[in-house]
C-alpha cells in the first residue's frame, strides 16, 4: 500500500508548475495533463533528487506542488465531525500540522521515479460544475498500473486537489479513522500532539540520510 500511495504522490507532482493565471482558466484535466511531462521531466534531470536530496525534494514541493490543494478543506474532511470540536486557533494549528504531514510522509515519492510515465482520462463535465473527478494512471515498467483519482473544487484561484482516491482509497478518508483515535483519546490536544510528534519523527528520519 506504501508503494502505492508514494506513486500517488509522485502523480499529485504532475500538477506543479502552472502559472496562477493559466491554471485558473484550465479545466482540471487539462491542467493536469498539460504539466505532467514537464514535471516528469525535471525527476529525470535531477539526479539530486533521485538520489534523495531532502532539501530539493521539500522545495520542490513547497513552490511548485502545495499551491494546488486546498488543505482547509483537507483537514476539514479528514477530522470530520470533529472539526467542530476544534477552536480557530487548533483549527490553524491542525491545517499546519496536517499539511507537513502530508509533505513529509511522501516526499520519497520524488526519490522513487523510476520512469514511470502518466495518462490521464478526459473528464465529462458541465460548464457550471464546480467539484469534478480527474481520473489517471501511472503505469509502472514492470508492474501493473496504479490508478489515481482526484477529487477537485473550483475556486477563485484555479482548481484546487481537496482529495486524493489511490486505487479506489480516500487519502482523507484513510487519515480519518486515525484522527479519530487521537481525538477520543486526548481530544483535539491529543491529536495536535501526536501530529506534532510524528512530524518531528520524520524530520528527524531525514536528517539521518545526511541529505
Amino acid at each position: 500500500m506504501m508503494k502505492k500511495l508514494l506513486l500517488g504522490w509522485l502523480a499529485i507532482g504532475s500538477l506543479a508548475g502552472m502559472p496562477a493565471h493559466a491554471a485558473s482558466v484550465m479545466p482540471p484535466d487539462a491542467l493536469a495533463k498539460s504539466v505532467s511531462d514537464e514535471v516528469v521531466a525535471i525527476l529525470r534531470a535531477d539526479k539530486d533528487i533521485q538520489s534523495g536530496n531532502q532539501k530539493k525534494v521539500l522545495d520542490l514541493i513547497e513552490s511548485k506542488v502545495l499551491p494546488h490543494f486546498n488543505f482547509v478543506r483537507m483537514t476539514q474532511l479528514a477530522l470530520g465531525k470533529n472539526w467542530r470540536q476544534a477552536s480557530p486557533e487548533q483549527q490553524k494549528v491542525l491545517i499546519d500540522q496536517f499539511r507537513v504531514l502530508l509533505v513529509r510522509t511522501y516526499a520519497a515519492a520524488f526519490t522513487a521515479y523510476r520512469n514511470q510515465t502518466i495518462d490521464y482520462k478526459p473528464v465529462r463535465m458541465q460548464p457550471n460544475d464546480e467539484e469534478v473527478v480527474v481520473r489517471s494512471q501511472i503505469n509502472q515498467p514492470g508492474g501493473p498500473p496504479v490508478a489515481v483519482d482526484y477529487s477537485m473544487e473550483k475556486t477563485d484561484k484555479g482548481w484546487k486537489v481537496y482529495d486524493v482516491a489511490i486505487e479506489g482509497v480516500s487519502l482523507v478518508q484513510n487519515y480519518r479513522s486515525t484522527f479519530n483515535s487521537e481525538v477520543q483519546k486526548g481530544g483535539i490536544d491529543g491529536l495536535v500532539k501526536a501530529l506534532s510528534e510524528k512530524n518531528k519523527q520524520l524530520a528527524q528520519q531525514a536528517q539521518v540520510t545526511g541529505k
